[in-house]
């Protein structure tokens, strides 16, 4: 069987392009396309990635590149649908949400199955990592365009046989704008077992790992830090002009910003935090509020989004319900009243293994 996967583009490692590597785990042979590759981005991601076979479309010709990503996003429905995959039995599209992969022409035999992180959140309303199609000297231009683009997002999203959704949260989105039903299957986590070392000596800091976009709320915890004199540790790179403003203004006695870290290091700043603080607004589903729970770190979590479905509240983590550095505060609050047993948070994580994961698209893909 000819296995395809395609991609939006293939820059900073995330979420989605975690879900991207499990997906050529398991089709080791399959090709991939993608609008364009930037590998000297691609951080611990490089080694696996730099092995594979990839396709790029004709927008790896455009200048201005990768600074441009952005103000290419309508011409992107393009790059996929000159892209031919007719001759390939099965494509998986791994739809990140920031351009249109389901674009993608097939064969009147080819099953067509979308894994979906989001529909494109800049199109219907949600915090983006970009902030320059909010710039009033954009914004005219922005509207008509992303008018014409929810016309083609929707054209598109009818193509795929199936729909598989990371979330409950992103299930209802896909239900809502593209009218389509689809399955759940959670995105994986991996799980180093040779690194879990049993309880860790607990800091007395609360943690953020994370890309550092304005979407991730990360002022507010240095605010919050600030006003009530408690330790905060960020970790992550900074992505786009927006970032870089980020970092340039982290500050504050109890605040470090550690830049971005290996792994041996995350792992001892998740092991040892005495809680990790997930602030995105409308999250998609979160993996960053995952990850800590594998090494028995409870979560405090803005109520909403896929944080809903990864957090077991008051058993994993709590939730606060106001996003600002009282709200965040009063979570905190509540945090430090309950105990925590490591047991039960881990057990929880292994709910987002790589088994469970291949397992759930396996049985997706087995019912086409």
């Amino acid at each position: 069987m000819r296995v395809a996967l395609v991609h939006d583009y293939l820059k900073e490692p995330g979420g989605a392009e975690a879900v991207l590597l499990m997906l050529k785990e398991m089709y080791p042979e399959a090709d991939v396309y993608t609008a364009y590759k930037f590998p000297k981005y691609w951080g611990r991601f490089y080694e696996r990635m730099s092995k594979w076979k990839v396709f790029e479309s004709w927008g790896k010709y455009l200048p201005f590149l990768p600074g441009a990503l952005s103000y290419y996003t309508i011409l992107s429905p393009l790059f996929f649908w000159y892209m031919d995959l007719s001759d390939y039995d099965l494509v998986i599209v791994s739809q990140a949400g920031g351009y249109f992969p389901n674009g993608v022409r097939i064969g009147t035999k080819t099953k067509l199955v979308t894994y979906c992180h989001t529909p494109p959140r800049f199109l219907y309303g949600y915090d983006t990592a970009s902030k320059e199609r909010y710039k009033w000297y954009w914004r005219p231009i922005s509207e008509l365009a992303n008018h014409i683009l929810r016309m083609v997002d929707f054209t598109f999203a009818q193509k795929p046989h199936v729909f598989i959704a990371n979330s409950k949260n992103v299930a209802n989105r896909i239900s809502k704008f593209y009218r389509r039903k689809s399955s759940v299957v959670y995105p994986p986590i991996e799980i180093a077992m040779n690194k879990l070392h049993g309880d860790q000596a607990r800091g007395d800091y609360f943690l953020i790992i994370s890309r550092i976009v304005g979407s991730k709320n990360i002022e507010l915890a240095v605010e919050m830090a600030n006003k009530y004199k408690l330790k905060l540790k960020i970790a992550g790179k900074p992505i786009g002009t927006s970032g870089r403003e980020i970092v340039k203004n982290i500050s504050g006695l109890t605040v470090e910003y550690l830049g971005e870290v290996g792994e041996d290091e995350k792992i001892k700043l998740l092991s040892q935090a005495r809680a990790f603080l997930a602030l995105e607004k409308d999250a998609d589903f979160g993996m960053t509020a995952v990850e800590p729970q594998v090494y028995g770190t409870p979560v405090i979590a803005f109520r909403n989004g896929g944080y809903l479905e990864a957090v077991i509240e008051n058993k994993t983590g709590v939730f606060f319900d106001e996003l600002t550095a009282e709200g965040l505060k009063r979570g905190i609050d509540k945090f430090k009243e309950l105990k925590w047993d490591e047991k039960v948070i881990r057990k929880n994580a292994l709910r987002f293994s790589t088994e469970n994961f291949k397992k759930g698209i396996r049985e997706v893909i087995s019912g086409l």
